[in-house]
C-alpha cells in the first residue's frame, strides 16, 4: 500500500477493486484541511477516464503491470491474433474491444501488450507506423488551390488519409497513431 499523494503519472494501482493508470495528479493543500489529491486516471478494464479525489493518508495498492512486445499476425474474424516473438506464445483478443487500433495494424506490426496477473488490459501502438499506399489518385501539377495540396490515399489496412500530392501508389509512408495523419515518407 502506498499513500495516494505518492502517485505519479504512469503509475498503476488498484482502488476499490478497479485497476487504474495515473494520467495526472494535482495536490491541493489549504490551511484548515488535509491535503487532497485529485488524480486523473484511466480505468484499465473499461477505458473510462475519470478523476478521483482522495485525502492525504488514503492508501492504494501499487501494482506492477507486465509489458510484452508482440507481433500482430492476422485478423481471424472475431479476434485479432498476436504472437510473442521470443516465446512464440499466441494471444487472441476480441476485435470489438480494439477497433480503434485496427486501422494501424499491418501484418507483422509490433505492439506492446500490457497485462496484470494474466488479464490483458491494453494494447499500445508505437507512436508512428509505416504503411504502404495501395490506392491514390495521381497528383495533378498546379492543382494546389482546389484541395490544398493534398489528396486521399488508401493504405494497406483499408484506412484512408490525406497525403501530399507527391505521394504515389506503392509508396511507404509514416502515419502518426495518435492523430491518424500523414507524418512523412518512410
Amino acid at each position: 500500500m502506498i499513500n495516494v499523494t505518492e502517485l505519479r503519472p504512469g503509475n498503476y494501482f488498484i482502488d476499490e477493486g478497479n485497476l487504474y493508470r495515473v494520467i495526472d495528479i494535482l495536490l491541493n493543500k489549504t490551511a484548515m484541511r488535509k491535503m487532497v489529491a485529485k488524480v486523473k486516471v484511466k480505468n484499465l478494464r473499461t477505458g473510462a477516464i475519470t478523476e478521483l479525489a482522495r485525502n492525504s493518508g488514503y492508501g492504494v495498492e501499487d501494482i506492477r503491470v507486465d509489458k510484452a512486445s508482440m507481433q500482430y499476425l492476422y485478423d481471424s474474424g472475431e479476434t485479432l491474433v498476436f504472437m510473442n516473438g521470443s516465446t512464440y506464445e499466441q494471444v487472441e483478443l476480441a476485435k470489438s474491444t480494439y477497433e480503434d487500433i485496427i486501422p494501424f495494424l499491418a501484418p507483422n506490426a509490433e505492439v506492446t501488450i500490457m497485462s496484470y496477473e494474466g488479464e490483458i488490459l491494453d494494447v499500445t501502438l508505437p507512436s508512428k507506423v509505416v504503411l504502404t499506399v495501395v490506392e491514390c489518385e495521381p497528383g495533378v501539377r498546379g492543382d494546389t488551390v482546389s484541395n490544398g495540396g493534398s489528396k486521399d490515399a488508401t493504405l494497406e489496412t483499408g484506412m484512408t488519409i490525406r497525403v501530399p500530392l507527391f505521394i504515389n501508389q506503392g509508396d511507404k509512408i509514416s502515419v502518426d497513431t495518435s492523430t491518424g495523419k500523414y507524418d512523412g515518407r518512410a
